[in-house]
């Protein structure tokens, strides 16, 4: 049985944490408004892009000659995973789920007796991925010193896709990410961005896929253009989902670790006062026993 002073010191040491998973709770809170707004306002144009180019692609006559971005080069034999990931933990299983969901993926695709590469995004999908696909990570990119997220790093992300596939050193990219719900929701996405692949929303979109539009320049110009930012601004968005997901989640985390905290201090307490009036009860037995004996 812990003595007296080892149970205070818990009390204070739990009390300490709690002060802590407080405070973060509170930073996190300030930071997900902020993160939830940009997330909101970067779903339209994400998808407008996507919606763009998919109308433009349907007009184009000669699919075999346009951009392997968007038709692919006639292969499926290796695929180029990036998964994006927090690069701070405390934050509940905002990043265990998403590489529980690009492990699935992973499985299926060694299954089906196919290759693939993987970037992490994040040093927390790095430190989890290490261990049983260290060698078939070819990247690791972190940007924990970045204040916010901005488009430039999404951009270094989107060039370095590229160059690998003007490289042919894959055939199929999909990122890894965690759409933002709401505070206690964050659901694991899988994106297919080489080739374009068609979102199933875009069935119920009020916009008209069959509108016809006049372009200047031709259909294969324009794409030639759009086609790379769309890699940067798909990566980009996944990014500011990711934002404020891992906001959501530490939020919660700390929340509940705060109220743990809270019930554990209770729980200590009565322990304490319990274990202090046994031995003041044991002191008391020893004075009437030895003041009798006289």
């Amino acid at each position: 049985m812990p003595s007296l002073d080892d149970l205070k010191k818990r009390i204070t040491s739990v009390k300490s944490t709690q002060k802590i998973t407080k405070a973060m709770k509170m930073v996190a809170t300030a930071k997900l408004r902020k993160a939830q707004e940009n997330a909101e306002k970067g779903r339209p144009y994400s998808e407008r892009m996507n919606n763009i180019i998919l109308n433009l692609s349907k007009n184009i006559s000669d699919k075999e000659n346009s951009s392997k971005l968007l038709v692919g080069t006639g292969r499926e034999d290796t695929h180029l995973c990036i998964v994006l990931t927090a690069d701070r933990g405390l934050c509940g299983g905002f990043n265990t789920n998403i590489i529980k969901k690009a492990k699935n993926y992973f499985d299926k695709l060694s299954k089906e007796g196919k290759k693939f590469k993987i970037i992490t995004v994040g040093t927390k999908g790095y430190d989890q991925l290490k261990r049983n696909y260290k060698d078939k990570i070819i990247e690791k990119i972190s940007f924990k010193d970045s204040k916010n997220i901005n488009y430039f790093d999404a951009e270094k992300v989107g060039s370095l896709i590229l160059e690998k596939f003007d490289k042919e050193e894959f055939d199929i990219c999909t990122i890894f990410y965690n759409k933002f719900k709401n505070v206690m929701t964050q659901i694991p996405q899988q994106q297919q961005i080489i080739p374009l692949q068609s979102e199933e929303e875009n069935d119920s979109s009020n916009e008209q896929p069959d509108d016809s539009y006049e372009f200047e320049p031709d259909e294969d110009e324009i794409l030639s253009n759009l086609l790379p930012k769309n890699i940067s601004t798909q990566i980009f968005k996944a990014m500011l989902e990711n934002s404020a997901s891992e906001q959501g989640s530490r939020m919660t985390a700390m929340d509940n670790a705060t109220r743990n905290a809270g019930e554990l201090v209770d729980k200590l307490s009565i322990e304490y006062n319990r274990s202090r009036q046994a031995a003041i009860t044991k002191e008391l037995i020893e004075i009437i026993s030895g003041a009798e004996s006289l």
